[in-house]
């Protein structure tokens, strides 16, 4: 298969580098990312080739790091983008949309796409086992695509994880290794035995550590897919949950890509960043107009973004500030208010990082951050149901009633009555 020339470039001395398992730049030991020969690729793609190929990220190829003649077995991406005009009207925007990566995913998150780039990488680079550290969604991801790649997983997490992720990783037969710690320390860990394939002594492709910088290109097919299911255009604004900061630059990484590329006229996109107020080195920064990040130690129901020092956090900075976007964060009940929020108006069942996203969206359009008719678009990174924990206490389960007409015209009369003591008190709350 027919694939883009591209290597490793290290993002602060511009380093260049042959493709590798290999993070970090020795000698300034700052990131590498992936760059691309984007001369060649201007006329290799275009909307038309993009359209006549299935719906999927794999649509978009060239401008991923696939190794030469790899092809996919799995269907990733393509998730919808939908109009969200009831949300919209409780929140104040009046052109409103939903990238929801809730749904059509192998395991229901956006993580989807960034393991199916690291997992193509890692079978080039002759790894038979991969690993991640994960607070959940990347933990369900790497242990199901694994199983179907035919590849050992070795997964390491917080052992405060919610119940469902666990479970949701043990059932694709990975190793689960719990921590008594957070996610710091648990990708402190991870990174100390990556160091092991260097030597030899453990080869493993760690999909967030040595493989990071192949994993972290599947995020900018979020970005692709915005822009094309709005006719290749671009929004006006995004609003992103954050944990290490990855996301939300790989989205802008891939907007300017494509105004370079000519398939989308250029045009300025405000980025917002969102996270949980126990866990927000990223958004304290921001408003504090700093330049540094000053590590947390997470306190938050919003597991999946708990992460008090974020890898990506100074470029999510950069990518929030020069586009004259801001970050909000939120409380832990206005997270589950938010998820219920989201569900009640749109149908849309989240996790808590989408709480997080919808709440702080909330914010930022009070704030006139984000004005009613801007074209603003909401990520939305995975299910409701793995975090279902979160609402054990949100719903009293009804009595039940007798199988009788009376039974139930003498309920119904009573549900009638309480309505519009229910409908205040949800008009108050929004």
């Amino acid at each position: 298969m027919e694939t883009s020339t591209y290597h490793l470039r290290c993002r602060e001395c511009g380093k260049t580098f042959d493709n590798q398992p290999r993070s970090y730049c020795e000698d300034c030991f700052s990131p590498l990312e992936v760059t691309y020969d984007y001369d060649s690729l201007r006329s290799r793609v275009s909307r038309d080739v993009i359209a006549s190929r299935a719906p999927n990220m794999w649509r978009y190829r060239e401008l991923l790091p696939l190794p030469a003649e790899y092809q996919p077995s799995l269907p990733v991406g393509f998730t919808p983008l939908v109009s969200a005009p009831r949300l919209g009207d409780k929140i104040g925007s009046r052109r409103l949309l939903i990238k929801n990566d809730a749904v059509c995913l192998p395991t229901l998150s956006f993580k989807d796409r960034v393991v199916a780039v690291a997992l193509a990488n890692a079978r080039s680079f002759g790894f038979d086992t991969v690993a991640c550290s994960s607070t959940g969604n990347l933990a369900n991801s790497v242990a199901a695509q694994a199983a179907r790649e035919g590849l050992k997983a070795w997964i390491f997490i917080p052992s405060d994880l919610e119940p469902a992720k666990i479970l949701g990783t043990q059932v694709y037969g990975a190793e689960v290794v719990r921590i008594n710690g957070n996610y710091d320390h648990v990708n402190r860990l991870c990174s100390q035995i990556a160091d092991g394939h260097l030597s030899g002594e453990r080869p493993w492709g760690f999909v967030n550590v040595n493989l990071r910088p192949y994993y972290a290109e599947g995020s900018k097919t979020v970005g692709y897919e915005i822009a094309e299911q709005l006719g290749w255009q671009l929004p006006d604004n995004v609003v992103v949950p954050m944990a290490g900061g990855s996301l939300i630059t790989k989205i802008k990484k891939a907007f300017d890509e494509l105004i370079l590329l000519k398939l989308v006229d250029p045009k300025p996109v405000k980025f917002f960043g969102a996270q949980a107020t126990g866990c927000s080195p990223i958004s304290t920064a921001i408003k504090q107009y700093s330049n540094e990040i000053e590590p947390q130690r997470p306190k938050t129901i919003a597991r999946s973004l708990a992460i008090g020092n974020p890898a990506d956090g100074p470029y999510a900075l950069k990518a929030i500030t020069k586009s004259g976007g801001w970050a909000e964060d939120i409380s832990d009940p206005e997270v589950v208010e938010s998820i219920q929020l989201l569900a009640e108006s749109e149908g849309i069942f989240t996790e808590t990082a989408g709480g997080v996203t919808v709440g702080a969206a909330r914010k930022l359009i009070h704030q006139d951050r984000i004005l009613p008719d801007e074209t603003t678009v909401l990520c939305i990174t995975g299910n409701g149901l793995k975090t279902t924990d979160v609402l054990a206490n949100a719903y009293e389960a009804e009595p039940a009633i007798a199988t009788k007409l009376s039974e139930f015209e003498s309920y119904i009369a009573t549900r009638v009555a309480a309505l519009p003591a229910v409908a205040e008190t949800q008009s108050l709350a929004v």
